[in-house]
């Protein structure tokens, strides 16, 4: 069994009785440095510190030998190794006994509910998937340069006057608060920052929408427009923790609304254009969403993390394109494509004759001016052709 005990920067004296027995029996007490340091006298078996990288060293722990004893910071179920270890060893060997998470003390501290609060991890994640266009969060840093990087982030997407407080050192004797604007942090930056700290954002201003406008994104006149977006997030069905392959990205419109639709979506956007990938990591980082930009398909398919869905906005008339999406498409996947020329539309036809699946066409209008009055001006039509793999071809 592996009993993962929570510690807080208060150390020994901020334990339960049920913690500190833990560890006082421990035959071996696995964690990092600072972890360990924070155990005292009343201690006296074996540390062994982790090391770098951690994974490989998580896998060799021997969950079915006698007990073994891992020290974690706050709840090690809170963005912490508790998580990693069940989805490691099962629930069955994992035991955990938590202390007060860092982020129920940060909201204590700002009086901020958790129910009303995200929770955000840079401990392995760039800054700037911390980006929001609204509310509230808890933001976990991986060291002291994370306030100013995410700070400086937020100026450059047009969230300066976000409230942006740092907590240091939360729970014990050298705790510290301080608060101001991503604007000041970003270029007053103080040189004494802990290391062990987190961030609390409200981002403003709230500009908070589901679906995003399309002069909300940088772009060359190549995005698919808001209400074929829209129809097209609905074929597209993303569920929370799926990754999307965008193909043909352009502007990275939808591979955006994809991951903005359900918690912990990702995407990977293939474009061949130099200029438009650039365009698709601007949009991903004034939104906050983690998308690997590649260049073209299907020549960067191989080693690329298989998707639970492909959406093609673009080169269906490319030679075997559409014959890789479909290969790379795992058993239940889904595979959506948009055509708006006759030779794309031709070959979607085809495939629909090939593989059923469903299609549709839709055009939108638009009421513009006419003389004194109004008439409507139809905008290209696009053809949709969706289908879901139920067996491996």
């Amino acid at each position: 069994m592996i009993i993962v005990v929570g510690i807080g920067a208060d150390g020994m004296s901020g334990l339960s009785e049920q913690a500190r027995h833990e560890l006082q029996r421990a035959t071996v007490i696995y964690g990092s440095k600072r972890q360990l340091d924070l155990l005292d006298d009343t201690v006296t078996t074996a540390r062994r510190e982790w090391p770098s990288p951690m994974l490989p060293a998580l896998k060799q722990l021997p969950a079915h030998g006698p007990d073994i004893h891992v020290v974690a910071s706050g709840d090690p179920l809170m963005h912490g190794i508790g998580g990693t270890l069940i989805r490691l060893f099962g629930s069955a060997k994992v035991t955990v006994v938590p202390h007060v998470s860092a982020v129920s003390l940060a909201c204590a501290r700002m009086g901020w509910n958790l129910h009303d609060t995200e929770v955000i991890s840079l401990i392995t994640a760039a800054p700037h998937t911390a980006i929001r266009r609204g509310g509230q969060a808890i933001v976990l840093s991986t060291d002291r340069t994370t306030p100013k990087s995410l700070a400086m982030l937020l100026n450059e997407t047009g969230r300066a006057v976000s409230e942006f407080s740092v907590l240091e050192q939360l729970g014990g004797p050298a705790e510290r608060l301080r608060h101001g604007t991503a604007n000041q942090w970003a270029t007053e930056t103080p040189s004494d920052i802990e290391d062990l700290n987190v961030i609390a954002v409200r981002y403003l201003p709230d500009e908070r929408i589901s679906s995003l406008p399309d002069d909300a994104f940088v772009h060359d006149g190549q995005i698919t427009k808001h209400g074929i977006r829209a129809v097209t997030l609905a074929a597209l069905a993303p569920r929370p923790g799926q990754r999307l392959w965008d193909v043909g990205a352009g502007s990275g419109s939808i591979a955006v609304e994809w991951c903005r639709s359900a918690p912990g979506c990702t995407a990977v956007a293939f474009e061949r254009d130099e200029r438009r990938r650039r365009n698709i990591e601007r949009n991903a980082t004034a939104f906050g969403v983690d998308i690997d930009v590649r260049a073209q398909a299907p020549d960067q398919f191989e080693h690329t993390e298989t998707p639970a869905t492909i959406f093609i906005g673009g080169g269906l008339t490319q030679p075997g394109l559409l014959d890789a999406c479909l290969a790379h498409l795992p058993t239940n996947g889904r595979l959506v494509a948009n055509a708006v020329t006759i030779e794309s539309e031709a070959a979607l036809a085809q495939a629909y004759s090939q593989f059923g699946g469903e299609l549709l066409r839709f055009q939108h209008y638009h009421g513009e001016p006419l003389g004194g009055f109004t008439g409507w001006l139809p905008q290209r039509p696009v053809t949709q052709w969706t289908v879901t793999r139920v067996t491996k071809r």
